[in-house]
């Protein structure tokens, strides 16, 4: 861990990464990818120490109340957040300035500031997006061995179901020939439908994407625990950047099939929409 003075903390589109690098561990991080041009070891985290203070100078300089957005690219409540606080110093700026905030996350650390949460829920609006990609708890815990497993995601949702705070799940990925099951997809989905979540991400086709820098340390996962499968993985894809689950129109379908029985949005941009709108008159950000 290593830490430095940010010269801003809010996108354009009013997304913010306070944390650079992550030790979840999950075989599959696209965040791995050279693309992002990381000049530090993954694991070595990148701490934004300035990003409280950076974050109320932008959100003094708004001229409308937004949805701010973190998340996308790390986790903002990794381990060191326990003792590092600096997610839940923005979202105190969050709540003082009356914004809203939505976050995605693998962790149930964020129960700690479920109080917190609460506040700028009822003032503005909060959203939590949790990932859930594998109902298998021996499983999840090889393709995502340093996070709490789906069953204590699971139970962190059911929180915010009894809190009143809206909460989205992203099913993605699902690997090609390790997750990408009707049996891992209904049990998951059993999981959103208990905890009475607003909506279900999922790319249609399922799968997942690999890239230089990612694809290496997945190839190098699927040798230590699934010997023999990267081969069927060049075989099939080759270098692609998609790839899609064989399985993926009829997985797709029944997630479709199952969200729509329950009133659960399954669209993805109707999900989009609603996660970054705060409300009539309010600027947005956009995902794209």
């Amino acid at each position: 861990m290593h830490f430095v003075n940010a010269k801003g903390i809010l996108s354009a589109h009013n997304g913010m990464n306070v944390y650079r690098g992550c030790t979840h561990g999950c075989i599959y991080c696209d965040s791995r990818s050279l693309c992002y041009q990381m000049n530090h070891d993954f694991e070595d985290i990148e701490v934004k120490k300035n990003a409280p203070q950076l974050l109320e100078e932008a959100l003094r300089r708004k001229r409308y109340k937004c949805m701010i957005a973190t998340g996308a690219m790390c986790d903002p409540y990794m381990p060191c957040e326990e003792q590092l606080r600096i997610t839940r110093q923005c979202f105190e700026k969050i709540e003082a300035y009356g914004f809203g905030v939505s976050f995605q996350t693998k962790s149930n650390l964020f129960l700690r500031d479920i109080e917190l949460l609460k506040s700028i829920n009822r003032r503005s609006k909060c959203v939590v997006e949790m990932t859930l990609t594998t109902y298998d708890e021996a499983l999840c815990r090889i393709i995502e061995p340093n996070v709490c497993t789906t069953r204590r995601r699971y139970e962190a949702l059911k929180v915010c179901q009894e809190a009143g705070i809206p909460t989205v799940v992203w099913i993605t990925p699902l690997l090609p020939f390790i997750n990408d099951t009707e049996e891992n997809l209904r049990g998951v989905l059993d999981y959103c439908f208990d905890a009475g979540v607003k909506g279900v991400i999922f790319f249609h086709g399922g799968g997942m994407t690999l890239r230089a820098g990612d694809r290496e340390y997945y190839y190098a996962a699927l040798d230590r625990h699934f010997p023999g499968l990267k081969a069927r993985y060049i075989q099939t894809y080759g270098d692609s950047y998609k790839l899609p689950s064989p399985n993926g129109l009829l997985l797709t379908k029944l997630l479709h099939t199952l969200c729509r029985e329950r009133g659960v949005m399954c669209d993805n941009d109707e999900i989009f929409s609603y996660l970054y709108r705060l409300g009539d008159g309010a600027e947005q950000i956009s995902l794209f």
